[in-house]
């Protein structure tokens, strides 16, 4: 993101460098702070005429990186090397020098944070052109990388952070495109990692300039929602606090109140869980918010207290995670309450040290590490990093590296119990079977059942915080099922199990994984029409030279038959649909999990529409079609490893729905039931009223609608006219079809300007 030229901005640099000492000597001795502004005169000197592709003097870079660390009160070799981490790449200066000035400490940082910088974000043209990897396979090995980085020195991490929010803040100097591709990284990748690490204050910033890049309509629409009722959410916030704050003098209880902002991506994700109950932007519950720091555990719980004691506390609104902290250390509790009668209210309430933690994470143990012994608490809260690193080490494929970082390190954690009461670590929606296999491999090899709580459970349970888990072991030796990897029936999580199964399918003989591998193969071929004779193309696409190679990494796993069948369907799409046999028809807003551009159709037997859980069926020669999970042809399907999972993408299509009102026949119903679904601006493709016995009626209405919030709220509506007994989704038809596969089941979105 730089080029050489003229330097258009003498001021700029100058600000952000009084920002940066002024920061820095609040928490840093003097003579660290020499070391910090040894560090920028070698900085400017090396960075002499270079800009930035925004105009802006490149100086001004690695200053508003370092700044940011001096906000977390990062220790002086991070500043000293986030002011030189694009020295050595961009200027031409040997490490050693930086060495030798700066000292090694320094100087291993600047190289960490240099060398996860070489794999920069490119966008599929560039990837192209340059003949390099695919952009899977470049974020895998970005993320080996970091997570390797993490294990020696996080403060590697903490510095490519901060490099990623300033590149984020100023990513309107770059293509769309661009722009695009890195906000996607940083919301699958930098954000969840910030989040693991405890690092609120980056996480927010990073989740909100991302969002604003790729969804840019919604970013707005929210950011004006918030702003229209600024002024009335402020004056609220300031009469609780004065109410709270007389509360607690009374008590005797020292505390500092605040209202808590609450950031644009975290509503966002609030209106999109409540859409899918029928609810809207006015029932969430805590965008109004207050934050109050005490100085002691014992205050937390009298702040509580006093807090419930002056208003009614929401069911179900109460977390202890200062009892329960989460995995990255952070403690607090948090409650609801019913302020002034009517209006939800969220109270957090924690300890001065407590709000330092979950401000910065982990990076708030090198405030106090400069000179001091190892600090023993730091080492437990990162130990799990340091054992899922020896677990990745072990998986070889981009795609499922990138699965079980997701899933180990970016997802929430449970917390569980064995029978003696040793607590387990997990994956949210891990299984017993991941359970078994995280206490050890053998056990897991050996499951055949498992109690929760004292019950039993299937293996695919999804386990929950505090539950405490019983194995079933089978005497003897026992064989692991294929079927536990087959990611539709959900046994394994983890990628620590999933890899466990996998190497002991790969220690059976190859012979039998060979020719298992084969008829798999053979079988999922004839599913879908497929010569036999195309395998030798089929394993080139899986990068398998040899024949047995891949019927052998078919037989063992590696290779599952839903892989197959979606190469298969994505290579046999493009010559069976052309535009003289079929118009061009929108694409279908879902996405098939781990594939790009593979057709999708929406089935006509139950229509799904965006906020239905949804399940993609692999069909013979038309891509795959989207169900509802619920959909009759889906729950009695019998070939169940063609269902695949799909998700939801982001469209502006309409989808057909039908709706049922049944209602005691009136003069004006009609004219009122169009007339609201008219206001409500959805569309009325048909409609078709039945005259039953005893003065009733049935209205079937064919509309057209954007999401299944927008349709709750219409029947919710319709119910509410008078004589209106009910309103109800129905299918299309009054049997089903035969099956997934039926032609007749597909149907495309109409697809609007708005």
């Amino acid at each position: 993101m730089r080029y050489t030229g003229t330097n258009t901005s003498v001021n700029g640099p100058a600000m952000s460098y009084k920002q940066l000492i002024e920061t820095a000597q609040k928490y840093l001795p003097p003579e660290k702070i020499a070391v910090v502004k040894d560090a920028y005169n070698y900085a400017m000197k090396a960075h002499e005429g270079q800009l930035r592709k925004s105009g802006e003097p490149y100086l001004e870079h690695p200053l508003n990186v370092a700044l940011t660390l001096a906000g977390l009160q990062m220790d002086t070799s991070s500043l000293a090397a986030a002011l030189l981490h694009d020295v050595p790449e961009d200027c031409g200066v040997p490490l050693e020098e930086i060495s030798a000035r700066f000292g090694p400490e320094v100087a291993r940082l600047v190289d960490g944070v240099t060398k996860l910088g070489k794999l920069a974000w490119q966008t599929p043209e560039e990837t192209t052109q340059r003949g390099g990897k695919t952009a899977r396979e470049r974020q895998a090995e970005n993320l080996r990388k970091m997570l390797v980085a993490m294990a020696e020195d996080l403060r590697v991490v903490f510095i490519k952070l901060a490099d990623r929010l300033h590149n984020m803040q100023t990513l309107d100097a770059l293509s769309p495109e661009k722009r695009r591709s890195i906000a996607q990284e940083t919301i699958e990748v930098y954000a969840p990692l910030a989040h693991r690490l405890g690092i609120w204050e980056l996480k927010w910033q990073l989740e909100d300039l991302s969002f604003r890049y790729l969804e840019s309509r919604k970013y707005q629409q929210i950011a004006r929602l918030l702003d229209s009722r600024r002024t009335e959410r402020e004056k609220f916030i300031a009469e609780v606090i004065q109410i709270l704050r007389g509360e607690f003098e009374k008590a005797g209880l020292k505390a500092e109140i605040s209202g808590r902002p609450k950031h644009i991506y975290s509503i966002n994700q609030k209106i999109e869980k409540y859409a899918a109950l029928g609810k809207d932007f006015d029932d969430i519950h805590d965008l109004l918010a207050i934050r109050v720091l005490v100085n002691s555990i014992s205050d937390c719980y009298t702040a509580l207290g006093i807090v419930h004691n002056l208003w009614h506390p929401l069911p179900d609104q109460f977390d202890d995670y200062i009892a329960n902290p989460k995995p990255n250390g952070y403690q607090s509790l948090h409650t609801t309450v019913l302020c002034q009668g009517v209006t939800p209210l969220e109270v957090q309430i924690r300890t001065h040290e407590m709000h330092r933690i979950a401000e910065f994470g982990v990076a708030s143990h090198w405030r106090y590490k400069e000179g001091d012994k190892k600090d023993m608490r730091f080492e437990e809260r990162v130990s799990w990093l340091r054992q899922l690193v020896e677990w990745h080490r072990e998986l070889s494929g981009a795609e499922e590296f990138l699965e079980s970082v997701k899933t180990d390190i970016f997802n929430d954690q449970v917390f569980v119990y064995t029978p003696k009461g040793e607590i387990k670590d997990l994956p949210k929606g891990a299984t017993p079977l991941d359970f078994a296999y995280r206490v050890h491999t053998d056990l897991g090899h050996r499951c055949a059942g498992s109690k929760v709580n004292g019950r039993l459970v299937p293996l695919n349970y999804q386990l929950k915080n505090g539950d405490v888990v019983e194995i079933m072991a089978a005497k003897g030796e026992r064989a692991p099922s294929r079927d536990w990897l087959n990611p539709v029936l959900g046994y394994v999580k983890t990628s620590q199990a999933r890899t466990r199964i996998r190497q002991w399918f790969k220690k059976q003989h190859r012979t039998e994984n060979i020719e298992r591998g084969r008829e798999l193969l053979e079988k999922s071929m004839r599913q879908l029409g497929i010569s036999f004779l195309e395998r030798d193309s089929l394993a080139r696409l899986f990068k398998y030279d040899d024949l047995d190679d891949f019927y052998a990494a078919i037989g063992d796993g590696d290779i599952s038959t839903h892989q197959i069948a979606l190469k298969l369907a994505s290579q046999q799409q493009q010559p069976k649909i052309s535009e003289t046999a079929h118009p061009k028809q929108p694409i279908s807003p879902v996405t098939v999990r781990g594939v790009s551009n593979m057709l999708t159709q929406l089935a006509r037997c139950c229509n799904p529409v965006p906020g239905d859980k949804i399940i993609g069926y692999i069909t013979r020669n038309r891509g795959v079609t989207v169900h509802r999970q619920d959909c009759h042809n889906v729950v009695n399907e019998d070939e169940k490893d063609r269902l695949i999972p799909v998700e939801w993408g982001e469209s502006n299509a309409l989808y057909p729905v039908l709706i049922l009102v049944q209602a005691h026949d009136r003069v004006g119903l009609m004219r009122d039931i169009t007339t609201l679904i008219a206001e409500e601006k959805i569309n009325i493709v048909a409609v078709n009223l039945t005259n039953n016995n005893g003065g009733s009626v049935s209205v079937s209405i064919s509309l057209e609608t954007s999401t299944l919030a927008q349709l709750s709220r219409l029947l919710v509506k319709i119910e509410g006219i008078r004589g209106v007994i009910s309103a109800t989704r129905t299918g299309e038809r009054p049997q089903p079809a035969t099956g997934p596969t039926a032609e007749a089941t597909h149907s495309t979105p109409r697809v609007v300007s708005r």
